[in-house]
């Protein structure tokens, strides 16, 4: 191969990968603003009850909001140790009350969501945190909860609870929190 066919297809991979750099390189996706990087601005009014409900949300979907809020209000989270996900003694405790809570709201469908610290690569911490919803779901239909009403979900370590790097922030983000999805017979996300 002569100096000048070398050079020739050098500078065809240089322009391919000047190419590729410019236009191929994967950016991570565009991420919703967090609770601080939200602007605050002058809200809409909320429309009254006997008033204009076109705009904005009916009466109905407010009570069924804030009915979905109370009930997610009363519902724990679970948490696990280190890199574990079989639910501990207290955990147990945890999911029976929450069960205790569902069953006064017939219908209602929650979402186990599976978190996690932030040790472990993103991969590892979302298949444990899937393994953390998995474990809380099956005790909680163990009990008495109908499977069609549970659901899951895992965050690995992108949602913390607390975003401090230490033991205590670590250990109250390796946890399960219950989402309610519907209550009685109205959705809500």
């Amino acid at each position: 191969m002569s100096d000048n066919t070398a050079q020739r297809i050098v500078m065809g991979l240089v322009v391919v990968m000047v190419l590729f750099g410019f236009s191929g390189c994967a950016k991570k996706g565009q991420m919703s603003p967090g609770p601080d990087e939200v602007e605050v601005g002058v809200s809409e009014p909320m429309p009254s009850a006997e008033g204009d409900m076109g705009e904005g949300l009916s009466e109905e979907s407010l009570r069924a909001q804030q009915a979905r809020q109370e009930l997610e209000a009363r519902l724990e989270d679970v948490h696990f140790d280190f890199d574990k996900y079989s639910i501990r003694p207290d955990a147990r405790l945890i999911i029976k009350r929450n069960y205790g809570v569902l069953q006064g709201a017939p219908g209602a469908e929650v979402l186990i969501e599976g978190h996690c610290d932030e040790k472990g690569t993103v991969e590892y911490n979302l298949a444990l945190g899937q393994r953390r919803a998995n474990a809380t779901r099956d005790y909680l239909i163990g009990l008495g909860m109908n499977a069609a009403q549970v659901s899951t979900v895992s965050y690995g370590e992108e949602r913390p609870l607390d975003p401090r790097q230490t033991e205590d922030a670590w250990a109250k983000n390796r946890r399960c929190h219950f989402a309610v999805l519907k209550r009685s017979g109205a959705t809500f996300r």
